[in-house]
């Protein structure tokens, strides 16, 4: 168990970046098409883990939850930061 004070280090196998861009494109593209702001769903989605943010029309709720949301997280920052 960590003690305050130190720093724990996060490390995970993660999935092909390719994999996760085209799952948040196919999302977007389902909340979209079904007249949601996907930024506004997928944020929501992000911060609580409910997938009830994304709309189950062409199967886009259960596309996104086939991902971890750390590695959304982590694809999306180390892109923004790096780009």
């Amino acid at each position: 168990m960590p003690q305050f004070g130190n720093t724990v280090s996060f490390e995970k196998e993660r999935d092909d970046t390719s994999k996760v861009k085209a799952v948040l494109e196919e999302v977007y593209a389902a909340l979209e098409e079904k007249g949601y702001n996907p930024i506004n769903q997928l944020v929501g989605y992000m911060i609580s883990g409910d997938p009830a943010y994304i709309t189950s029309y062409n199967n886009a709720r259960n596309t996104i939850c086939k991902v971890d949301r750390d590695e959304i997280l982590e694809i999306l920052l180390k892109n923004y930061l790096q780009g």
